[in-house]
């Protein structure tokens, strides 16, 4: 079970089995099989943001159904529509007696630390950010620069304009990472290909996604890689709006992120045929993460103090090749087995 990870950036410590806690059997009966309630605090993007909040919820209902718990009965989410509301949700999975309590996403950080030193008798968990010296918090991170340098293939692949763009939510050093791996994986293939790079400063306002992803389009982009929460739904939008206007041939495209989000393409173009504008998709297994963690947790092997790592060598992140073309699919496995291997070395920054 244990795997040697891939950093970024940052020592590799602790380590979980993702791969184990995906084929765990669902419990066979309506019993609990245990007391631990679990709970997650989302980010701005909320819950059911097709993206990062919902794959971790995603993974936390499965952790609760193996278990035999049900929503509020073992385990629950408390969402944050503004960032305000990070402390007070925190506050309120705890005053509910709530055990583990995961923080979803960087943003959640110093709300995450602070109510971790306020009540010591529960554990925490923060997701892509690293909390030091803290005996109840345990700190997950991922390499998100190499599934979006696999992104980055693709996307050079497929171009026809050879410009490609990309749209992040908010500035810092996790989106950073998919910014510098995506432009990486596009210039291994052709450096000629012009990135266009855009920050909405949010993960959830997706009008201002579709208005960036309109103006990309417009500039000459056939493909657009988001990596930005519920801001991304905006990418979706504008790309399905230009679509149904255009032949099938003459399309854009978008690559998701975080989870397979090729669902979210499916359109109906001028010609009347069905069709799809989900390139690929960057897989973060997010959701993995927090069964693998509550799992431990329940063991009574919380990874407190401990940060883990996961990254493509561990099947901590990944690409879903939905509408590539061989030859394009080809590319990705290659550039994925080099960077496995330690011939590619991806940058984070």
């Amino acid at each position: 079970m244990n795997k040697k990870l891939i950093g970024v950036g940052l020592a590799s410590v602790a380590v979980l089995s993702l791969a184990a806690c995906s084929n765990r059997k669902a419990a066979s009966s309506g019993d609990a099989k245990t007391d631990l309630k679990v709970a997650m605090v989302t980010d701005t993007g909320g819950v059911d943001d097709k993206s990062f909040n919902q794959s971790a919820w995603e993974g936390l209902q499965a952790w609760g159904k193996d278990n035999g718990l049900s929503k509020d009965n073992g385990f629950t989410y408390f969402q944050s529509s503004n960032e305000s509301e990070y402390t007070t949700n925190l506050s309120s999975a705890v005053d509910n007696g709530y055990k583990l309590i995961f923080g979803i996403g960087f943003a959640l950080r110093d709300a995450v630390e602070k109510a971790a030193e306020d009540n010591t008798d529960a554990n925490f968990a923060i997701i892509d950010s690293v909390i030091e010296g803290k005996d109840n918090v345990a700190s997950v991170v991922f390499a998100d620069n190499e599934a979006a340098y696999l992104a980055g293939v693709a996307a050079a692949k497929a171009t026809k304009t050879k410009q490609v763009g990309f749209i992040g939510g908010m500035e810092g050093e996790v989106i950073t990472r998919f910014e510098k791996g995506f432009k990486a994986g596009v210039e291994s293939v052709d450096p000629s290909i012009k990135v266009s790079v855009e920050y909405a400063g949010s993960f959830g306002d997706a009008a201002k996604g579709k208005t960036i992803a309109a103006a990309q389009y417009a500039a000459g982009a056939d493909i657009i890689y988001q990596a930005a929460g519920g801001t991304g739904a905006g990418v979706f939008s504008e790309a399905k709006a230009i679509n149904e206007t255009k032949a099938e041939a003459d399309k854009v495209w978008v690559i998701g992120v975080d989870r397979d989000q090729s669902a979210e393409g499916n359109y109906t173009s001028k010609d009347g045929k069905e069709s799809n504008f989900v390139l690929a998709s960057s897989i973060k297994e997010v959701g993995n993460s927090l069964k693998a963690i509550s799992e431990a947790a329940q063991e009574g092997k919380f990874p407190g103090g401990k940060t883990t790592v996961y990254g493509l060598k561990d099947g901590g992140v990944n690409i879903a090749t939905t509408n590539l073309d061989e030859e394009a699919k080809k590319a990705v496995e290659d550039a994925k087995a080099k960077i496995t291997s330690g011939e590619i070395t991806v940058p984070e920054k």
